[in-house]
C-alpha cells in the first residue's frame, strides 16, 4: 500500500513539473495541415500533426512551441494558459517558392479530342484491318452484300478500350526500395542519412524498416516529388531518433532496477 501511494505521488509530481497535455490543430489559409513538426523546445519533446491537423504534446506555462515544415514558414509560440484550457488553433503560412511556379508551368496540358482526326484514324484502322483479316469482312453469304458488322463492332470496342487511361497504383515503399534508393540515388544517399538525418550508421537498416512500416507511398519516388519525400524522411528520422532515445533510457532504467534487486538479494 505504501509503495502504491509513493508511486502515485511520484507520477503526480512528474506530471506537475513537466506540465499537461496540450491539444492543438494546425491550419494554413485553406485547410488543416498534416505532417507539421511540433516541438516543445523547452522540454525537448517532439510530435507531428496527423491527417486532420491534430496533435498532442506535453507542455506547461511559458514553454516554447515551434512548428516547422519544408513547405511552411516556421512558427514559434509561447504557451499561455488559454492554450492549456482547450484545443488551440495554430495558423501557419505556406512558402511560395520558385519551385511551386515551375511545377505549375510544367503541368501537362490535357489532350483535346478532335472528331475529324479521330474519324480519319478510325478509317485508316479499318483499312489496315481489312488487309490483315479479309475473312472477317466477307459477305455473310455468297449472295448477300455488306461487311461483317460484328467484326467492325469488335474493332470499335477494342479501339475505345485502348484509349481508356490507366490509373497507376502506388504501394507503400518496401525495405528493398528504400535500400536501393539510398544506394543508387545521387540525392538520397548514405551521406544524407548519416549527416542530415543524423541516423547512426549501425541503425541505418533499422531506420529503413521503420520508414517501411510507416507506409510512405511509392508515388513519392517520382522526380517532381523529391521535396515531399525528403520531408517524410526528415519527420520519420526525428521520430525514429526519439524512439531510440526513449528505448535507451527505458533499458538503462530496467538494468538499474535489476541491479538493485540483485544487490538486495
Amino acid at each position: 500500500m505504501r509503495y502504491l501511494l509513493t508511486l502515485t505521488l511520484l507520477i503526480s509530481t512528474i506530471f506537475y513539473v513537466n506540465g499537461q497535455t496540450l491539444k492543438g490543430k494546425v491550419y494554413d489559409s485553406k485547410s488543416v495541415v498534416k505532417n507539421i513538426k511540433v516541438r516543445n523546445t523547452t522540454q525537448n519533446r517532439f510530435t507531428v500533426t496527423d491527417k486532420n491537423g491534430d496533435f498532442e504534446i506535453i507542455a506547461k506555462l511559458s514553454d516554447t512551441l515551434s512548428f516547422e515544415s519544408l513547405f511552411y514558414e516556421p512558427l514559434t509560440v509561447v504557451v499561455k494558459q488559454f492554450h492549456l484550457d482547450d484545443i488551440s488553433v495554430f495558423e501557419i503560412k505556406k512558402l511560395v517558392s520558385q519551385l511551386d511556379e515551375v511545377e505549375i508551368k510544367a503541368e501537362p496540358e490535357q489532350p483535346v479530342f478532335e472528331a475529324e482526326t479521330f474519324n480519319q484514324e478510325f478509317k485508316d484502322m479499318i483499312k489496315e484491318d481489312i488487309k490483315k483479316n479479309p475473312h472477317l469482312y466477307m459477305p455473310k453469304d455468297s449472295y448477300g452484300g455488306g461487311v461483317n458488322l460484328l467484326a467492325v463492332i469488335d474493332l470499335v470496342a477494342k479501339l475505345f478500350k485502348s484509349k481508356k487511361p490507366k490509373v497507376p497504383v502506388y504501394h507503400p515503399l518496401t525495405y528493398d526500395q528504400l535500400d536501393s534508393l539510398f544506394t543508387k540515388s545521387s540525392f538520397f544517399n548514405k551521406r544524407l542519412v548519416k549527416e542530415d538525418l543524423k541516423i547512426p550508421e549501425n541503425k541505418t537498416n533499422l531506420f529503413f524498416d521503420f520508414c517501411s512500416a510507416k507506409g510512405i507511398s511509392s508515388a513519392l519516388l517520382k522526380d517532381d516529388k523529391q521535396m515531399e519525400l525528403l520531408e517524410e524522411f526528415v519527420i520519420n528520422s526525428e521520430l525514429f531518433l526519439l524512439l531510440i532515445e526513449q528505448y535507451g533510457k527505458a533499458k538503462a532504467t530496467e538494468e538499474e532496477e535489476l541491479g538493485e534487486e540483485t544487490s538486495k538479494d
